[in-house]
């Protein structure tokens, strides 16, 4: 990764969430959550199947609105969704790639709505998550471990501060998983953060994660 995101003011947290929940049918889907994320830092969302871990991810990407609780972006209260455009990437179950396409085309759509990183190309992007020599075969051929790859590639040529990735190891092999791992560190020393729920191994050499443990 050749450009650093920008960093947020050393005391000040990326993400801070205050008292946080959500109600379905007016019941609650967790518990309220406290946490705070700054620059370099990576947090592990653990909690069974049905804990809240996607809903806690769709909340922080502004897919679903806050029930309770209070959201806190570089200091500020995230009120407006336009304060975070583009230092926000959410990389969830649904991929978000269109099948007829080709790969360089889906990134260069992905492009196109969020801006790309300096002296960063679809092409090395692509050769850097394995995938050299599949530019323009159709994401409909590609087996399900290429296509979470291509998605993957949005993190190396996207400008954002935030990665919030749920399941990223899913249907990657060891090689696949090696690479979010490598992708996570190089964030993180580049002074961006990450949200990560997974079941998968999250390792790196950046010391102990944060853990938010979800529960009703």
């Amino acid at each position: 990764m050749t450009a650093a995101p920008t960093a947020a003011p050393n005391n000040t947290p990326l993400l801070e969430a205050r008292a946080l929940s959500f109600h379905r049918q007016e019941e609650p889907v967790f518990a309220a959550l406290d946490f705070r994320l700054c620059e370099g830092e990576l947090a592990l969302i653990e909690g069974d199947n049905g804990s809240g871990k996607t809903t806690l991810m769709r909340i922080l990407a502004g897919l679903l609105h806050v029930d309770e609780g209070e959201l806190y972006w570089r200091g500020e209260p995230l009120l407006q969704r336009d304060r975070c455009i583009g230092e926000i990437l959410f990389l969830g179950h649904q991929l978000g790639l269109k099948a007829d396409l080709s790969p360089s085309e889906n990134l260069r759509i992905s492009l196109g709505l969020h801006g790309c990183r300096e002296q960063v190309s679809i092409a090395s992007a692509l050769a850097e998550i394995g995938l050299s020599g599949y530019d323009d075969e159709s994401v409909r051929r590609l087996s399900a471990g290429q296509k979470k790859r291509v998605a993957l590639a949005r993190l190396l040529l996207l400008p954002a501060t935030l990665w919030l990735l749920d399941e990223p190891y899913a249907n990657l092999d060891r090689t696949g998983i090696a690479l979010v791992n490598r992708l996570l560190e190089n964030h993180l020393a580049c002074g961006g953060a990450a949200l990560v729920a997974s079941h998968g191994a999250v390792s790196f050499h950046g010391g102990e994660p944060q853990r938010i443990r979800m529960h009703a």
